[in-house]
């Protein structure tokens, strides 16, 4: 199901420039029309086409979303392979980092990143990846610390391995279930924070069509035109949904605890 949903998804934004409207076209003749063949997700306020502008929507949020997700795994997880494994001054000074970067609340972090460097793409995404890296530490951290007590991490010790091979062969193989469920999420939240910094106009500005904008271009029209709201908050309710199922499904073929529990 989520495979399915992403793939969907991914397919929609590919195709989004050849969409049969342009999403930024103003067309003064179809103002606020109703769902219909010709504007499949109907119009908006200045005629433009809800479907197209939704495709293209969805490149900038699922843009945003991956780049976030890799960005924050490839820095967070070493700095949580580092703190959990080195213990001493390194990890007090990583976790006290952490902690402190956790202890404000995420989205108001990821607004005011925003609001200080100004909006646009580049911007939402150094805000949100920002706000997310902690998640990856964390958890990478708490594998670690559960990891490195096992049989076989203090036999690869004995035998002379490195600290960086042990690291790399024994530890991270074995935390990657748990980070690509993370993962999964951790794009999941950035799509729902791009919408919530699209939604106050500190994502990437006008004429982009960014489903948070779409919302709140779209909220002065509940009870006229509620299309204008309802089909830009159920593609970011399906492309949440889809990113969550996706990393469940990894994770049950990923993980060979479930797999031995299944059997043959």
């Amino acid at each position: 199901m989520g495979s399915a949903i992403v793939a969907v998804l991914g397919a929609g934004a590919f195709l989004a420039p050849w969409a049969s409207h342009f999403p930024d076209r103003l067309n003064l003749e179809h103002i606020l029309e109703a769902p219909n063949r010709a504007f499949l997700f109907g119009s908006d306020n200045l005629g433009r086409d809800v479907f197209s502008r939704i495709l293209a929507g969805g490149r900038i949020s699922l843009t945003i979303g991956v780049l976030v997700g890799f960005t924050a795994m490839l820095v967070g997880v070493p700095l949580g392979l580092l703190s959990g494994y080195s213990e001493g001054l390194l990890d007090r000074v990583l976790t006290g980092s952490i902690d402190i970067a956790l202890a404000f609340p995420a989205l108001l972090l990821a607004i005011a990143i925003a609001a200080g460097l100004g909006p646009g793409l580049s911007t939402a995404i150094i805000a949100i990846t920002v706000v997310e890296i902690p998640r990856f530490q964390r958890l990478a951290r708490a594998q670690t610390l559960f990891l490195r007590e096992l049989e076989y991490v203090t036999a690869a010790k004995a035998i002379g391995a490195s600290d960086a091979r042990v690291m790399r062969v024994h530890l991270l193989p074995n935390a990657l279930p748990a980070l690509i469920v993370q993962l999964s999420l951790t794009i999941s939240a950035a799509i729902l924070a791009e919408a919530g910094l699209s939604f106050l106009g500190l994502s990437v500005p006008p004429p982009a069509s960014g489903w948070g904008a779409m919302l709140n271009s779209g909220r002065g029209y509940l009870e006229q035109a509620p299309w204008l709201s309802v089909f830009p908050g159920l593609a970011i309710m399906a492309a949440v949904l889809g990113f969550n199922k996706l990393g469940d499904g990894i994770r049950d073929a990923l993980d060979p605890r479930l797999v031995r529990s299944k059997g043959p």
